[in-house]
């Protein structure tokens, strides 16, 4: 089964992710041991070659063919990091795309449940072998590319003994030839049987039968999806490419990481320490990262973080029946809601979650800002005419016009106040003054200095008749 952690690092604390190092099931110390210890036995066995076995000459010569190793390991002849990640990338993005591109009926069952109608046994019979037409077509194209799948339906009669399929049906499956995959053959039936539905009045417009078929379609387009991932792989020269480096890399490691004499003063050997800690530590990395690649290139194999292939087809055909069928036409009596006399309501909170009502509303990054002064609130016009020195005031017409006006009118301290806020929740009173202008034209109610302009919240530059 697929191994799931979610919930144990829901919340971020101190020691959350460390817990998780300890599974064995899914983890890479079960893909990756039986490699580490065959890299751990050669290194040992080369180890002790060389301390006990050679003589002084073999000894010096071995050395030589060491340092060899090591430099060509510590330079940048086998570009490991870069292969191994382009690599490791492609094969997540294909991984996720397989996942993606899984049949889930949920949006077809949804569509026959309210455009097939008939709540007789023909109308439920003719719903239950649509989604069962549609179910069908994901279980013989999971059944070609899944090790699972074909083991749970090894031959057609397993799935026709599953009620998949009849036995009329598997006669008509079989009876058409063709070379090719025929996964596609149920979905047919289901368009053949729409169309049916339609001239007999179930689908009772053209809209909701092409509505059927749209969804269909966006169905049998992920079946397909399926069959040419399964079909076309990432090129096996890459694979090869990759797989190359890494054994090769770690095959001059086993000689070049080998602890020489100290005595005989090569650098960087002015220790003996027996046991190569970092590389070691290196082979574990670069190969469990490419386990990691072998492990999701292909998903629907048997290993334990592949996908659960047969517990969806489980899940699909029991809830597409239960969408078309139990729950046909099975609605709740329609009541007026718990809060339908009150306009202003609130949702109650546990008491675990109480203090969450004691955060504020989170209205945008903007409604917190504290830095605005009164200049940065004018009113710009690059055409007025300033040449006399005074700029005129223009009240706003509206609702929202006569809250301004007034709040100008009442002083300067508004604007002393601090934030955008206080502006907010001042009240504002009806403006009084109306429109002189028989053309509608907006009057000037003041005019002052420029020396007072900090003490202004809104101001327009006009042009001066």
């Amino acid at each position: 089964m697929t191994v799931s952690y979610t919930l144990e690092v829901a919340d971020t604390r101190f020691g959350g992710f460390s817990k998780l190092l300890f599974r064995w099931k899914g983890s890479i110390y079960k893909l990756l041991y039986k490699d580490f210890l065959l890299f751990c036995g050669v290194y040992l066995f080369f180890s002790l070659f060389y301390r006990f076995l050679l003589t002084s000459k073999q000894q010096d010569l071995f050395e030589r063919v060491s340092l060899y190793c090591d430099h060509f390991t510590n330079t940048s002849f086998i570009p490991v990091l870069f292969v191994l990640g382009f690599y490791v990338t492609l094969a997540f993005n294909r991984w996720w795309g397989q996942y993606t591109s899984f049949p889930l009926p949920d949006n077809l069952m949804m569509v026959v449940s309210g455009n097939v109608h008939g709540a007789d046994d023909g109308g439920r019979l003719l719903r239950r072998t649509l989604m069962r037409y549609a179910n069908l077509s994901s279980v013989l194209i999971l059944r070609s590319i899944s090790t699972r799948v074909h083991k749970r339906f090894p031959t057609l009669e397993h799935v026709v003994e599953a009620g998949f399929m009849t036995t009329h049906e598997l006669k008509n499956f079989e009876s058409l030839h063709s070379d090719f995959n025929k996964y596609w053959m149920p979905l047919t039936w289901f368009s053949n049987l729409a169309s049916r539905a339609r001239q007999e009045g179930r689908v009772r417009d053209d809209i909701a039968l092409r509505l059927l078929m749209d969804e269909l379609n966006k169905y049998r387009g992920k079946c397909s999806l399926l069959f040419h991932y399964d079909w076309i792989s990432i090129p096996l020269v890459y694979t090869q490419v990759v797989t190359l480096a890494v054994y090769s890399f770690f095959a001059f490691c086993v000689v070049g990481r080998q602890f020489l004499n100290p005595e005989k003063g090569y650098t960087d050997h002015k220790l003996d320490m027996y046991v190569p800690v970092f590389t070691l530590l290196q082979f574990f990395f670069y190969a469990g990262w490419l386990k990691v690649g072998e492990l999701i290139i292909n998903p629907f194999g048997e290993d334990d973080d592949d996908f659960e292939t047969n517990q969806l087809i489980d899940r699909n055909i029991q809830v597409s029946m239960l969408a078309v069928d139990d729950m046909y036409q099975n609605l709740a009596p329609i009541v007026k809601d718990k809060h339908w006399t009150q306009r202003h309501f609130s949702i109650p909170y546990t008491l675990s979650t109480a203090a969450e009502t004691l955060k504020p509303v989170f209205k945008g990054s903007t409604f917190d800002m504290r830095s605005i002064h009164a200049e940065d609130l004018e009113i710009h016009q690059p055409a007025a005419d300033t040449s006399s020195g005074k700029t005129r005031y223009l009240p706003l017409k509206g609702s929202l016009g006569e809250g301004l006006d007034s709040l100008l009118q009442r002083g300067k301290g508004i604007l002393r106040g601090g934030s955008l806020p206080s502006l907010v929740d001042a009240s504002p009173h009806t403006h009084e003054e109306e429109d002189a202008s028989p053309e509608g034209a907006v009057d000037t109610i003041d005019t002052i200095d420029h020396k007072e302009q900090e003490h202004a919240w809104i101001k327009v530059a006009v042009e001066h008749n």
